[in-house]
């Protein structure tokens, strides 16, 4: 079966990441566009400035669904990322581009069938390899945490076999590296956790990884971890989460941020009971600081907090 307009397909690599458009790649991006991708070779060969460039829109993890809307013949396909909400841009989801050669094929399904966070296993490790046996060789390098992997099979030895796009038998990788479907919601507390790894991790504009991530990526990511789909930008991330009045928040809970008269531009995690308006911190993918950092809320932050919401 090949990629089709009109029909569903996955992400065959660990990371791909979503371009505004073809003719907006760097020689800087060449080592994300490969199949496999290697998006720490990318990450690391970026100077601070070319983090932050807007050709990247998102990025999307191994196994991850997408709607093919248009294909070119430069190798190319035109995708809506249907498990990334964004409402303001589509209905269906996040709108971008990607590598055909980081698709595979799937079966035709509805744009709208919902996500089923019950099937598959989860990442837990930060970042993981998957084997082609039980301490086998390294097939798919640089696999993240929150990747969604079906079973394929009982546990051996501490390994466990998953199936992935692409390949035509399954691939293992370590039991421990792996946790169950949720069988009940997380707290916001066990949700900062998960994104309190990231600490340190880079700051990269559309980043949703454990090499690179933004402000948006780290919360939609971390609860991503725990099966819960949240939308992919700060700005429809509000909309989908329940305002909270200021002072009444708990730790795991959300900041968002905005300029007068601006939609919300940026979005953090409550690492600690406040204790008063001047004593909020925040965990957050912070751009000034090109990194994910836990700190006290700064003065300027302080100025533009418009809210906080509970999910």
């Amino acid at each position: 079966m090949e990629l089709q307009p009109g029909r569903e397909a996955v992400v065959r690599v660990a990371v791909a990441t979503l371009w505004s458009c073809p003719e907006a790649i760097r020689p800087v991006d060449r080592p994300a566009l490969a199949a496999p991708a290697d998006v720490a070779a990318w990450i690391s060969g970026m100077d601070a400035d070319q983090q932050v460039g807007e050709c990247v829109l998102s990025q999307l993890l191994l196994g991850e669904r997408v709607l093919v809307t248009a294909l070119r013949p430069d190798g190319w396909a035109h995708v809506v990322a249907v498990e990334q909400p964004a409402a303001r841009l589509d209905p269906r989801g996040y709108p971008g581009w990607l590598p055909t050669a980081q698709l595979a094929p799937t079966a035709q399904l509805a744009p709208t069938t919902p996500v089923d966070p019950a099937a598959p296993w989860v990442v837990d490790a930060t970042v993981t390899a998957l084997h082609a046996a039980p301490a086998g060789e390294p097939v798919v390098t640089g696999v993240v945490l929150g990747t969604r992997l079906a079973p394929a099979g009982p546990p051996t030895d501490g390994w466990r076999p998953v199936g992935v796009p692409g390949r035509d038998r399954p691939l293992w990788l370590p039991e421990a590296h792996l946790v169950p479907p949720p069988t009940a919601p997380p707290s916001p507390a066990d949700v900062l956790t998960v994104a309190a790894r990231l600490r340190d991790v880079a700051y990269v504009w559309g980043g949703v990884s454990a090499y690179g991530i933004d402000c948006s990526g780290l919360v939609h990511l971390a609860w991503r971890r725990f099966g819960v789909v949240l939308p992919r930008d700060a700005a429809d991330q509000a909309g989908a989460t329940t305002p909270l009045t200021l002072g009444t928040e708990r730790v795991g809970d959300l900041y968002f941020f905005a300029r007068p008269g601006r939609q919300i531009h940026h979005i953090g995690f409550v690492s600690a009971a406040p204790d008063g308006d001047a004593d909020r911190r925040i965990l957050h993918a912070c751009y000034r600081r090109r990194r994910v950092l836990e700190e006290a809320m700064p003065a300027d932050r302080t100025a533009t907090l418009v809210g906080a919401h509970r999910v």
